[in-house]
């Protein structure tokens, strides 16, 4: 039976389950004003399998969303798609010490039983490093992990909302104030808007535990032109460094906590951001910056995304708290989202992943 849903919110999470629920002939509207949204800001690595975070549940949902994305890219090709946006580059992860690199190589391989998408592991020398990326010349060893990939995640929402409008989809620049009116006009409505969830939920009387993070990145212009096919590199620290074709080089990005929702771009972090970025990768040396990108990140208190059912509402389903790894699960978590608004069942455990803890009804 063809369903009618609204989805709110166009980035990853929500471009993703209405790509899948176009896909199946659902009449869909997705609704996203577009200020501040973190996916058309954001790109990223995906590489989860060697993170130290000890929450299981976050991990599963991690690995499995990193290994998703080869059905979504497979699905897209069938449907003529363009999936260009994501790229198994391999990734660099430098550590401080040999020490702690020993350390990662050794959990990777323990963690690639259960993910063979990972690939290949192997701890570089400081000259196997410098052949490989001679614009690293500081680094004792290195740890290479082959099946580490990059996202351009504003050219992948742009390709999911391109198929969905392509399959009859309807796009909508619009805010939406949420309300039962709203709810009654379609058989499921699916809240993917991040950081803005406790202002979307308001009015229906919910209390949210949702904080903005600020996130800038800097695009950069090298000379480099053929550095589409390098590694992306994943310092200690904040910054990443992904080179992504024709000279252009994406560093950051940057995690700011105490920023809230603003998204005015900050010289000043972004020349620190840049002269990060110089002293780990000396081919960014006098480049040019082409662009910043700002955007807001969803986290909740416990850094633990979530996503389901909003308690007491059987038809809003609802996605929020990815944080900085959303461009990792958001296209998972979409998928799951797609599924239950059409009536079946998620292939995760929704029980780990519970709205309950973070969304409440005001006394």
């Amino acid at each position: 039976m063809t369903r009618n849903i609204a989805i709110i919110g166009g980035g990853i999470v929500g471009a993703t389950a209405a790509y899948y629920l176009s896909r199946q002939g659902h009449q869909v509207t997705v609704f996203d004003e577009g200020t501040g949204q973190a996916t058309s800001a954001a790109a990223g690595i995906i590489c989860p399998w060697l993170s130290k975070r000890r929450n299981k549940k976050w991990y599963r949902l991690a690995s499995e969303g990193a290994a998703f994305y080869k059905r979504l890219c497979e699905d897209l090709a069938t449907d003529g798609g363009d999936s260009s946006f994501y790229k198994v580059s391999g990734a660099i992860l430098l550590k401080k010490t040999p020490k702690a690199t020993k350390e990662q190589y050794e959990l990777g391989l323990k963690r690639r039983e259960d993910a063979p998408e990972m690939g290949d592991l192997k701890i570089l020398s400081q000259e196997e490093l410098i052949a490989l990326l001679p614009s690293i010349q500081t680094q004792e060893n290195a740890l290479f992990v082959s099946g580490g990939a990059r996202l351009d995640g504003g050219a992948m929402v742009a390709e999911l909302l391109a198929q969905v409008v392509k399959n009859g989809g309807t796009l909508s620049k619009v805010w939406i104030d949420l309300n039962e009116t709203f709810l009654k006009q379609y058989d499921a409505v699916i809240l993917a808007t991040g950081a803005w969830l406790p202002q979307i939920l308001e009015p229906l009387g919910y209390r949210v535990d949702i904080r903005g993070q600020k996130g800038q990145l800097v695009v950069l212009q090298t000379d480099d032109v053929d550095n589409g096919d390098l590694p992306v590199i994943m310092p200690e620290g904040e910054i990443d460094v992904l080179p992504i074709g024709n000279g252009k080089v994406f560093v950051g990005a940057t995690h700011e906590n105490d920023k809230g929702y603003d998204i005015t771009v900050e010289p000043d972090i972004v020349n620190h951001l840049i002269e990060q970025g110089e002293a780990l990768f000396t081919r960014l040396q006098g480049a040019q910056t082409i662009e910043v990108k700002v955007g807001t990140r969803a986290y909740t208190s416990d850094f633990s995304p979530f996503f389901g059912y909003v308690p007491g509402q059987p038809h809003l389903l609802v996605a929020s708290g990815l944080g900085s790894s959303g461009l990792t699960t958001g296209p998972l978590i979409g998928y799951q989202l797609a599924r239950l608004a059409a009536g079946q069942e998620a292939t995760l455990p929704l029980e780990d992943y519970l709205p309950n803890h973070y969304i409440v009804l005001r006394k």
